[in-house]
């Protein structure tokens, strides 16, 4: 029986990844952990699920009330999702390296009891420093080739750190913010799992860490029985999933969001670049389309300009820093859109694969059962 081991603590196989604006919050990722798996929080712009919160600040172009207001919200997802897991499981928050206070939710995460700090879009060298007073909490970066684990390896052990387990996210498939340079290299063999599973494995050898037994954990694409056997045969840990959690019966968005993933078709999915200044993947609706065809006159005209939803949410901001390159939308309220389920505003994040289910919405359980087998979810629980 295949297991997830992190921190000597046995899990299912199987981890729910990240999904903001609030796609993944208490009720997903606490609903997963109770079940034996790890359940994500996407820490980005939590406060859009807290009617006080927005009431206090929806309006508002106060960059510090907004950040304080999204930090109380974090902590409360979390509290609230550890209450629904009811001690099963581990609960994780997903913090964007690209996000302008990446260092906050790191920080606030760990004051609020979480059990692993998950890290991608961008390199997160500093996350050894800034979770130095929580050794406890368990460190997973989300990389997309071999190089990029090495590079987090020997950055991580001059500061006597180790990742707890490693995510390797395929840009082909997955959804959302992708870990490639650009457009054109997304479908760059040199991410295919055998080749980075293989090469990661080659990497720890080389690097004497064999006996340190890093898990390493497949995400994009994954929608089927026997992809996660053949997986496992090729040496992962455990597999991640985004878009078939986002649309199970607990996501925490919409309905009308749910709907909008699962009845997409293989043609409704593009890739284009983000505001972030990384490509991303989403189901190509009314306003997708319309901004698409918008794109190159927007670009060619990009300037300077303040934040549209007056908090800086990004690092760097292809609309507000007026790069050319970039996107140019504010990608908070177009994601914020798209959780209240405004199928004509919203930006809808999915990956390019079919869903387990089809255009189903089923519960998480279910999911799991399928994935991995009927039984597999009291299976661990009789090992445990």
């Amino acid at each position: 029986m295949n297991k997830l081991t992190i921190r000597e603590k046995a899990l299912l196989p199987i981890v729910q990844g990240g999904m903001g604006v609030g796609i993944s919050a208490h009720r997903l990722a606490g609903t997963v952990a109770s079940l034996g798996a790890m359940g994500t929080i996407s820490s980005v712009d939590l406060r859009r699920h807290h009617a006080d919160l927005m009431a206090a600040t929806g309006k508002s172009r106060d960059k510090e009330a907004i950040n304080q207001a999204n930090l109380v919200a974090l902590d409360r997802e979390i509290q609230a999702a550890k209450k629904l897991s009811e001690g099963r499981g581990m609960i994780a928050v997903n913090v964007m390296r690209a996000v302008a206070e990446y260092a906050a939710y790191v920080k606030q995460a760990c004051q609020s009891g979480i059990d692993a700090v998950v890290v991608g879009a961008g390199l997160p060298l500093d996350l050894p420093e800034l979770t130095a007073d929580y050794p406890k909490v368990s460190l997973i970066p989300i990389l997309s080739d071999v190089r990029g684990i090495g590079l987090i390896l020997k950055k991580w052990m001059r500061k006597n750190r180790l990742p707890d387990a490693i995510v390797i996210e395929n840009p082909r498939y997955a959804a959302g913010h992708l870990g490639a340079p650009n457009k054109d290299s997304v479908d760059d063999p040199g991410y295919a799992f055998p080749t980075v599973l293989e090469g990661a494995r080659e990497l720890f050898k080389d690097m004497g860490l064999e006996r340190e037994r890093i898990p390493l954990i497949v995400a994009g694409g994954i929608h089927s029985p026997e992809q996660v056997k053949n997986l496992f045969k090729l040496g992962a840990d455990a597999i991640q999933l985004g878009t078939a959690f986002a649309v199970t019966e607990e996501g925490d968005a919409h309905p009308k969001f749910k709907e909008v993933l699962a009845n997409a078709k293989p043609e409704d999915i593009v890739t284009f670049m983000s505001v972030a200044g990384l490509p991303a993947r989403a189901v190509k609706t009314q306003w997708l389309a319309n901004y698409l065809d918008k794109e190159e006159k927007l670009q060619s005209k990009a300037a300077a300009k303040p934040c549209l939803v007056g908090f800086d949410c990004l690092h760097q901001c292809g609309l507000r820093d007026g790069i050319g390159k970039h996107g140019q939308f504010c990608i908070d309220q177009q994601l914020a859109f798209a959780l209240k389920g405004d199928v004509n505003r919203g930006l809808f994040f999915r990956g390019s694969e079919r869903l387990p289910f089809g255009n189903e919405i089923r519960p998480v359980k279910q999911l799991i059962d399928f994935l991995l087998g009927d039984g597999y979810v009291e299976g661990l629980a009789n090992a445990a």
